[in-house]
């Protein structure tokens, strides 16, 4: 009780200095909160797993609004977006971002991800997740260009006009190096944690041969390769520079990714972070062919590669700032311009100690984190209800709660994270669960209601804070 008492006094307190005048909004009426999940006859797919997480971690929460968030956030992805089926005797599962009914790579790998530990708990939802594994290496095979699909694989999409290669069951085509790496990381991440291999089948080692023929394509070290988007749009962030093949770049690796993890087009087409985690993922990837396939010609295949592309992020990806110092940019194009932001989407320069690039102590990533935290990076909003990053997909005077949620995951430091998780409960508007964007003076004017990918990383958020500092659980945000 004394060391509660003094952790409360010396970290809790000195949170709330952090937010001098900070607004209260959020919660429900009269001090109650009512459950927002659905009934659990309407839920898409039920967890014994999972549930009992919920009731496990909510009564280490002391907060009571933050304990409902939890309960809320955490299980929206199967109560609200998965369609599991089976073939031939095989798990397939579909998974919808929320309120676009098309399944991202990069989503649908996150939306799951928190649930990878329950895995071996619970035979219903490892099955789930060797279908999510199994309905992505379909997608890649589809089309590996293609950041987004349907279940459908006759539907035409509301973007078949986009000029580019349109194919039926994809709903839209853009390019983003990090979708290709979020396959690779969900059944990395899965075979780990359950040392369960089936799911790498001849399908799936051919679907991994598309990904690194893709990778290589997008170095272009020979020609300007297959892919290319155009769209006529108002917003210029959903259309390319260059006919559609970006701006020139100098040869020099790395690999061209026409679009960021937000999906808005990049400026300067080497994408820092996503490299990064091309590198992560590659070394991955040659681990499982390594190790569960006993392929060790594939292995050094993708450890190679991997090393190849680290090296060059070495000698062109760290650059100085006129105030921040040595950090990473997040974009560049090998002639010697960058682009010095952060977006709140993953990966970004905030989540490379997540995604594994480096660790958080990193003095390069530190300074790099200085910078994306601070009003030197252009995407770093602060008002009233709150301060972080936003980006270009929502514009200006919004912070996305995603961003929140990293900048909390990839701290150190509990006073930190404490803000991080005040800022998340006085800004869901009412609703308990968590936004893409809201106004930091307005958390009323929010986009996306329901936001799987969210909600479900802020569970995630949640149950590291109950392994790893259950003491910020206990004590009661401002």
């Amino acid at each position: 009780m004394t060391d509660r008492r003094k952790f409360i006094k010396t970290v809790g307190i000195a949170s709330a200095g952090l937010l001098p005048g900070f607004p209260a909004l959020g919660g429900s009426a009269g001090g109650s909160y009512p459950s927002k999940r659905p009934e659990p006859g309407k839920r898409r797919f039920m967890s014994s797993a999972v549930e009992e997480t919920i009731v496990e971690v909510k009564k280490a929460i002391a907060d009571e609004e933050l304990a409902w968030m939890f309960e809320n956030c955490f299980p929206n992805t199967l109560d609200t977006t998965v369609t599991h089926t089976e073939k031939n005797g095989n798990p397939f599962t579909y998974v919808i971002t929320g309120d676009i009914d098309a399944m991202w790579l990069r989503d649908s790998s996150a939306q799951v991800w928190p649930y990878i530990p329950l895995a071996n708990k619970d035979e219903k939802l490892k099955k789930l997740l060797k279908g999510v594994i199994a309905k992505q290496t379909e997608f890649v095979l589809l089309d590996p260009y293609a950041n987004a699909y349907y279940n459908d694989p006759a539907r035409i999409s509301e973007w078949k006009d986009d000029v580019t290669t349109m194919k039926p069951g994809v709903h839209e085509h853009k390019w983003e190096v990090d979708s290709l790496c979020y396959v690779i990381r969900l059944a990395y991440g899965y075979w780990k944690n359950t040392r369960d291999s089936s799911s790498f089948d001849h399908t799936w080692q051919e679907a991994m041969k598309l990904i690194l023929q893709t990778f290589r394509e997008q170095q272009r070290m020979k020609n300007d390769g297959p892919y290319h988007f155009q769209r006529l749009a108002l917003n210029p962030t959903d259309s390319q520079f260059g006919s559609g093949y970006g701006n020139p770049t100098k040869k020099i690796g790395l690999i061209h990714s026409m679009f960021r993890p937000s999906d808005d087009s990049t400026i300067f087409p080497f994408l820092i972070s996503s490299n990064m985690f091309a590198v992560v993922s590659l070394r991955q990837l040659g681990e499982i062919y390594g190790t569960a396939l006993s392929n060790k010609e594939m292995e050094k295949v993708c450890t190679d590669f991997a090393n190849e592309i680290d090296l060059v992020l070495k000698n062109y990806a760290v650059l100085q700032h006129p105030t921040a110092g040595k950090i990473y940019p997040i974009e560049i194009d090998g002639f010697g311009n960058a682009l010095f932001m952060d977006d709140a989407n993953v990966p970004n320069l905030l989540s490379l100690p997540y995604v594994g690039y480096c660790h958080s102590t990193d003095p390069i990533y530190m300074n790099t984190r200085k910078f994306s935290l601070s009003h030197a990076n252009p995407w770093f909003n602060e008002g009233k209800f709150g301060k972080g990053i936003g980006g270009p997909h929502v514009g200006g005077k919004k912070i996305w709660p995603l961003g929140l949620v990293i900048q909390a995951i990839t701290s150190t430091d509990n006073k930190e994270i404490i803000n991080c998780l005040t800022i998340l409960k006085k800004t869901h508007a009412g609703t308990g669960f968590i936004h893409e964007s809201y106004n930091v003076d307005n958390p009323q004017d929010f986009s996306r209601s329901w936001f799987a990918w969210a909600n479900t990383i802020f569970g995630e958020l949640i149950l590291k804070l109950y392994h790893e500092k259950p003491e910020i659980l206990k004590i009661q945000l401002g």
